[in-house]
């Protein structure tokens, strides 16, 4: 129900906060982001008592300060999204399934999936609430909703819908009178209600407010379209499926014939898209064959016999129906032999003509049929060996095949793999089975059973049907019954029906090799997972494995969402890891292959090298052909890799869990994902003292030190390798001590502490050289020297930053020899030593690209652009700031806290370039931008410059 949160203020502290959920906001950036540039006389002071009504509003009765949804410290705010949902991320999330659907060439989810996203949008983003950040991000959601709208209609336009979209594009392309791209779309729309010359009409408008107004022509994109409205172009300005069904010509009523079509099997629901596909006309020169596969339970059936009673109408002689009983446990499956006497039969032939000998019946059958057009349903197929002679021979004929397997040697003409229901239909069909109202009064019970089902026609009317028959049952009392995947799939059960016993007739088909795969790979870590996890997990080569995961693609038992991935469906997985539990020894081998892949990834990738990780299993080396190979492997597996250390955890593999953390922890830091990092950090610390290697509890601290030196938290750093340090001497390790000891003199340094650095990083490096640690040294080394360049000892800070490189480069890994050559360069761009500046930071800038780290390439590439202009080269300056700004915009400012500092920092560069060419309104444009950009005043070194900037200009 709606909250009561008082003025407008007080609304916008919240969203300030909510913005950016589960991040520190500072108290100055909470000043800046609500009151800009005229702050409340109480300064900061003022926040407190917003906060606290904010709580009260918020947070249940009686709760406790530490659970509020806002946590409060010393240093700012975090709104704490535990059991939050955001109606901004509830809002991405629901496009961005729109756009796959759209993008694999479902249009009627994609538009189902924009209308539900926009639906969660009422007026305008943020409306009433005041603060820079309010205006900017009311300016950019309400620039995004635009652009969703747009996509759903275009859906609407591709499928056929062009009268509905009309309304709502001449509503938004008034609000934009000069946005092309809408009149081209809406040009489009009305083409495809037969109002050609409203279309040309629309165009000739937009070409006079541009000439007229603006001065211009219009662009590529709305020529082209006004072109095709010209020739009647319908395939490009409709789509091919629109066009198809314009061009085709009415079917005549047919003769009567023979149907054997089995009656509907239940309400059909979200398969409009493989509908169209499957009731798309035949051509009348040949026989069409359409071929549809999936699970167990996901409706084949009911698609397929929806779709013959569709098109039935438009086969004159016949429409047949055969089960060929692949996966009955009852009946006896069909032969080639025993169907086609039965489909003579159905045409009329006598018994006596029907011959026995295969190669006969075949030719008979064809005989037969060649002066037919029939329709002939498959269903429950097996194999291509049994579909061949089966085939009809007249042309215009057309044959609908069903089965669990794709029949790879079946010539198709179009193929439909069905996949489970989206969310929005599941529950749809959901609620026709156990009644609106009784589904209504549990809303969330109704999703939490959709979730459990994943969308599966044969579970989710399994579910109904159990419901239906105990009417004392709550959704909610059934959702209990199927909690936790040991129980999910007994509840599943009604009658002779099963989803396990449709899962288990496919595994039984399988040979021993595809079934040793599938109960292996249930146990994977992740959702998704690729060739290579699976080789490490059988004990196989890579091609075997692939082997094995495409077989069990083809017989549907797992998915492919993209090239090189794979998947389970939800209810699969947890019926193959039934089966592996029934063989623990195997499955322990198994999961142990697994957890030591990602060690030796994370080991592989990180900049510390192998060699830099002294405890844990030892690298096979055998999946990774280097660090760049391991980099690649660990980006495919985009946002789960967390999930593997949470996965470590729940089946009591603490040590694999910690070095798995630690070994990753390079990784997410190079690549910016900070919030990653934070969160396995946090779960592999909340239980490294139950680790055998006692070497993680001090070693994942030192990692997260790093990670708040990284996110520049200089405080939280020093008080993490403080006890660090703590622990490593107490457990005598030298190691984790220097690296204790390196991080304390960083944050001690980067404190402005550079004389109580100076022990620690002493210390830290007679540690390092006698580990013989090449990448410790090198790192000692080079904050030393930039220690002695803060202190004005140049000389003594080159020797050190020299040093640093040599070591670096034995380490061989880019970033550190990167890091080392731009420190060297900031000691000779101080001393004006220009030329030698810009040599070391080219070759730190080819580095950091292979690297691929973003935050560190930006870096170096506005330093390139200072030594450029300090050569007199301002063009060449201003590019190289300018491609740094371009790199700037791929951080993400939510996980990457040095975004904002960044972007300021490059731009008070570029305005220093501008202004030694004489471009002095550029230069004070560049100043000002950097000042206005949000929280700028947190940064009081860049903030400085931008003043003096703009006094200069």
């Amino acid at each position: 129900m709606p909250l009561d949160l008082g003025p407008v203020r007080r609304q916008a502290v919240l969203a300030a906060l909510a913005l950016r959920p589960g991040t520190l906001v500072s108290h100055e950036q909470l000043l800046d982001d609500v009151w800009g540039t005229q702050p409340p006389k109480s300064g900061r002071r003022v926040l407190p008592s917003y906060v606290y009504r904010l709580r009260k509003a918020l947070d249940a009765e009686g709760a406790e300060r530490s659970g509020s949804t806002i946590h409060s410290g010393r240093e700012g705010y975090r709104f704490l999204i535990d059991g939050v949902r955001l109606d901004v991320a509830e809002l991405t999330e629901r496009v961005a399934v729109a756009q796959r659907a759209r993008a694999s060439g479902d249009l009627a989810t994609a538009m189902d999936r924009f209308t539900e996203a926009l639906a969660l949008v009422r007026g305008e983003p943020l409306a009433g609430l005041s603060g820079p950040l309010m205006r900017s991000e009311r300016q950019r959601l309400s620039q995004q909703l635009r652009t969703f709208q747009q996509e759903r209609l275009e859906c609407l336009v591709l499928l056929g819908r062009s009268a509905d979209a009309l309304d709502d594009l001449a509503a938004l392309s008034a609000s934009d009178q000069y946005d092309e791209s809408l009149t081209a779309l809406r040009m489009r729309a009305l083409y495809g209600s037969g109002r050609q010359v409203a279309a040309l009409s629309a165009y000739q408008d937009m070409c006079e407010r541009l000439r007229g107004e603006l001065g211009i022509d219009p662009g590529v994109e709305l020529r082209r379209v006004h072109q095709a409205v010209l020739r009647r172009d319908d395939e490009q300005l409709l789509g091919p499926s629109v066009a198809r069904s314009a061009a085709l010509p009415a079917v005549p009523r047919p003769r009567r014939a023979v149907n054997e079509l089995p009656g509907g099997t239940g309400h059909l629901i979200g398969r409009e898209r493989e509908l169209a596909l499957l009731t798309e006309p035949s051509p009348p020169s040949f026989v069409s064959v359409v071929a549809v596969d999936g699970t167990a339970g996901v409706g084949k059936t009911a698609l397929v016999l929806r779709a013959a009673h569709e098109v039935r109408s438009h086969y004159p002689d016949g429409c047949l129906f055969v089960d060929l009983r692949a996966h009955s446990t009852e009946r006896q499956r069909l032969s080639p032999q025993r169907v086609l006497r039965r489909l003579l039969r159905s045409i009329g032939t006598a018994d006596s003509e029907v011959p026995n000998d295969l190669d006969e019946l075949t030719a008979a059958w064809r005989a037969a049929t060649s002066s037919l057009r029939l329709l002939l349903v498959l269903d429950d197929a097996l194999s291509t060996q049994q579909l061949r002679p089966l085939l009809p021979a007249g042309p215009g004929s057309k044959v609908i095949v069903a089965g669990r397997r794709r029949l790879a040697g079946l010539d198709a003409d179009r193929r439909v793999t069905l996949e489970p229901l989206a969310t929005g239909k599941a529950v749809s069909l959901l609620r026709h089975i156990v009644g609106e109202d009784r589904a209504d009064r549990e809303p969330e019970a109704t999703h939490e059973l959709v979730r459990l089902c994943d969308g599966l026609p044969l579970a989710l009317r399994i579910a109904g049907t159990r419901l239906q028959t105990r009417s004392a049952w709550t959704l909610a009392y059934l959702v209990d019954r199927m909690a936790g995947d040991e129980h999910r799939l007994d509840e599943l059960r009604a009658g002779d029906r099963s989803v396990e016993a449709a899962f288990r007739l496919s595994y039984d088909q399988l040979p021993p090799k595809q079934q040793r795969g599938f109960r292996t790979l249930g146990l994977s870590p992740t959702v998704e997972f690729d060739a290579v996890t699976s080789a490490a997990m059988l004990g196989t080569s890579f091609r075997d494995a692939e082997q094995i995961l495409e077989s069990l693609v083809d017989t549907s038992l797992l998915q492919q969402p993209r090239p090189g991935r794979y998947r389970f469906h939800d209810l699969v997985r947890v019926h193959a890891r039934r089966f592996a539990e029934a063989a623990p020894a195997e499955a322990a081998a198994a999961r142990t292959s697994a957890f030591r892949l990602y060690v030796d990834a994370g080991r592989i990738s990180s900049d510390w090298g192998p060699g830099g990780f002294p405890t844990g299993p030892p690298s096979s080396g055998a999946s990774f052909a280097d660090w760049r190979d391991a980099d690649r492997w660990l980006d495919a597996c985009n946002e789960e890799l967390v999930d593997v250390i949470g996965h470590a955890v729940g089946l009591g593999e603490v040590d694999y869990a910690c070095w798995i953390a630690e070994a990753l922890s390079d990784y997410f830091e190079r690549r910016g994902r900070y919030h990653e990092l934070r969160t396995a950090l946090e779960i592999a610390l909340a239980h490294a003292d139950a680790a055998t290697d006692r070497r993680m509890a001090c070693a994942l601290r030192n990692c997260m030190g790093l990670t708040n030196i990284y996110q520049g938290q200089y405080r939280q750093a020093h008080a993490w390798f403080s006890e660090a340090l703590h622990l490593s001497r107490r457990c005598a390790d030298q190691r984790e001590e220097a690296r204790a000891l390196t991080g304390m003199g960083v944050s001690e340094l980067s404190s402005g502490g550079a004389e109580q650095a100076v022990p620690h990083l002493t210390a830290a490096m007679e540690l390092a050289q006698r580990l013989n640690d090449n990448w410790l040294t090198a790192m000692v080394l080079a904050v030393l020297g930039m220690l002695h360049h803060s202190q004005g000892r140049n000389e003594e800070a080159l020797v050190c930053l020299a040093d640093a490189c040599t070591q670096a480069e034995k380490n061989g890994r880019p970033r550190m020899l990167s890091r080392a050559l731009t420190c060297a360069a900031d000691v000779r761009l101080a001393l004006g030593h220009y030329g030698e500046a810009k040599s070391l930071l080219r070759r730190a800038a080819d580095l950091l690209e292979q690297a691929g780290d973003i935050l560190l390439h930006t870096l170096v590439l506005t330093r390139l652009g200072t030594a450029e202009q300090g050569e007199g080269n301002l063009s060449a300056a201003v590019a190289l700031h300018r491609r740094a700004l371009t790199q700037q915009e791929k951080l993400s400012p939510l996980n990457d806290p040095n975004c904002v500092r960044l972007e300021m920092h490059i731009r008070c560069r570029l305005g220093g370039t501008y202004s030694a060419a004489g471009s002095v309104a550029t230069a004070r444009e560049q100043f000002q931008t950097a000042l206005a950009l949000p929280g700028a005043s947190a940064y009081p070194e860049e903030h400085a410059l931008a003043i003096a900037g703009l006094k200069e200009c």
